[in-house]
């Protein structure tokens, strides 16, 4: 029987306390959807004194049946991807760059790449697409691109950076014992490790930059949330804003929900080995062999083996 030293077990008050607690929670959850649902269901008064129907009423949903509204929203949703996918692809080249040269051994190298990341991180990201529109004059689809590529570049270069810090020096070590210059080792041992066991956050990175899109709508590029909301919503009337806030909001649910999804299923797959095996973490079965050996001495686990200084016959060593 397994014990937590981090907490005592809970008593009677204690679990008492607990159930008080979730079924206040529980109460006041639900209290708060039926006053939002009752909000919403009930008329409203316009500033010119006339009475609107609630945002349930069937008139306000009768648009949902136009081919048209679908093809509008299918073309800012394509807007978005496009977007998000060639961002995507600049903020994975460049968070590659950051990260080489936030981890660069000249300090030449490492102390103006740390300076540049540090300020791309810091400014926001909407701030950075006005620079980019008003300065550049690049149009709205290429200052969300570019703002989104320079921004998640810089996160995803750290991110890069921590999975390579986080690798046993063994492996830098091993790289450079068969011959390969620092730079080859970075690049061919330990990149490949760090770029895997960092996958998932960098994925879940995309989510947000995928969300970050939206701000594309204050700059004027015609995407999900401006298609939806402001052309669509100047084209059928104010009526139906909440109607077509609910299918934006759908349209970007199911998007992230999907990435979310294959983040979840990239996660489990890549947390089932481990990039190195840690030593003494590979035991022999019940009656069965041990690890195989390579000529190298290592266990079949690791990535790069390091050649045997004694030059002896490995299976000989006890």
């Amino acid at each position: 029987m397994s014990t937590s030293v981090l907490y005592d077990a809970p008593g009677p008050r204690a679990r008492r306390l607990s159930r008080i607690v979730s079924v206040v929670g529980v109460v006041v959850l639900l209290g708060g959807l039926a006053w939002l649902t009752w909000t919403l269901g009930k008329p409203r008064i316009n500033a010119n004194g006339a009475e609107s129907p609630g945002m349930f009423d069937a008139g306000r949903w009768d648009i949902l049946g136009d081919l048209a509204l679908w093809r509008a929203i299918g073309n800012g949703w394509l807007a978005t991807l496009r977007a998000a996918g060639v961002a995507a692809v600049g903020a994975l080249v460049l968070g590659v760059l950051f990260s080489f040269g936030r981890t660069a051994r000249s300090r030449f190298v490492r102390v103006p790449v740390t300076i540049v990341l540090e300020f791309f991180r810091g400014m926001p990201v909407l701030l950075m697409m006005l620079f980019i529109l008003l300065v550049f004059a690049t149009g709205a689809f290429w200052a969300v691109v570019a703002a989104l590529i320079v921004y998640n570049g810089a996160l995803i270069g750290e991110i890069l950076r921590a999975g390579i810090a986080s690798l046993p020096k063994g492996q830098r070590e091993a790289g450079l014992a068969l011959g390969l210059r620092p730079v080859q080792t970075r690049f061919l041992v330990e990149f490949p490790q760090a770029f895997r066991q960092m996958l998932p956050i960098i994925l879940a990175q995309m989510v947000v930059l995928l969300k970050d899109t939206s701000l594309g709508y204050i700059v004027g590029y015609v995407e999900l949330t401006r298609r939806g909301l402001n052309r669509l919503g100047s084209y059928y009337g104010n009526n139906y804003q909440f109607t077509l806030w609910v299918v934006v909001l759908v349209a970007y649910l199911a998007t992230n929900l999907a990435l979310s999804w294959l983040v979840r299923v990239v996660d489990r797959r890549t947390g089932r080995r481990g990039v190195v095996a840690p030593s003494g973490s590979r035991r022999r079965g019940r009656g069965g062999p041990a690890p195989e050996q390579g000529a190298s001495g290592e266990s079949a686990g690791v990535d790069v083996g390091v050649p045997s200084s004694t030059g002896g016959d490995p299976s000989s060593s006890s």
